[in-house]
């Protein structure tokens, strides 16, 4: 995950990297309350109709989407199974680890453009064969 970062924030100042961190976070905070309000509107507008149950207020919605989050483990994106012995094996094999791009940079400049019209030609002469059995 570290190259990922030092790629992403490669040639930012100091102030930008700053910025961005305060941005998250007011984004993630803007999001925790847009979420407690859609679940507190949904569930005054949904279940005192349909079972009879009372309202909830803003705070009660936000804990449901905890609660929600915690009970499903839905909080991490990971595919991977979360036992000990296999988060090593899984962070190296996963699609996500980004430890394999490190030279990507330096590969796309000595051999991508080469490579890439190397396939294009390719489709090209596989789109004619194709015309020519027609």
């Amino acid at each position: 995950m570290t190259n990922f970062f030092n790629h992403k924030l490669r040639g930012r100042s100091p102030g930008e990297i700053a910025g961005l961190i305060i941005l998250a976070i007011i984004g993630i905070s803007g999001l925790a309350i847009l979420f407690g309000f859609i679940i507190m509107w949904l569930w005054n507008w949904l279940m005192p109709e349909l079972f009879g149950l009372t309202t909830i207020t803003y705070w009660q919605g936000v804990g449901l989407f905890i609660l929600f989050k915690i009970l499903t483990g839905s909080c991490g994106s990971s595919s991977c199974d979360s036992s000990k012995d296999l988060k090593s094996d899984c962070k190296t094999d996963s699609k996500t680890s980004f430890s394999k791009w490190k030279h990507y940079d330096k590969f796309w400049k000595e051999e991508g453009d080469m490579l890439y019209k190397q396939y294009v030609e390719r489709q090209n002469n596989d789109n004619k064969e194709d015309n020519s059995i027609e």
